[in-house]
């Protein structure tokens, strides 16, 4: 299996592409940068949650969370989404002024 690394694309292959698929190309770019940075801050949350949550420092005693763990989880998610959300609205309210 090849990782991102093995991957090279040298400026004279792109400068060989037609404009429309220049343009696809940089589009798969940046819609793949924005899903790392997505799966990138999940995996911060998730960290994040867990450490706060989990009562054990990161184990769990049963094999299960407890009602407790759960709502904390819950919560700290909620929080998370409200935080991301109010901040891209104000970034729109800014972009559109």
């Amino acid at each position: 299996m090849s990782s991102s690394s093995d991957f090279n694309i040298d400026q004279s292959d792109i400068e060989k592409l037609n404009d429309k698929d220049k343009t696809e190309l940089r589009q798969f770019f940046a819609n793949e940068e924005q899903r790392a940075r997505i799966q990138s801050q999940t995996h911060e949350l998730t960290s994040i949650c867990w450490k706060k949550c989990v009562a054990s420092g990161g184990t769990l005693r049963s094999g299960a969370l407890d009602k407790s763990e759960q709502t904390c989880l819950a919560n700290c998610v909620d929080r998370f989404m409200d935080a991301n959300l109010a901040t891209l609205k104000r970034l729109a309210t800014m972009r559109d002024q």
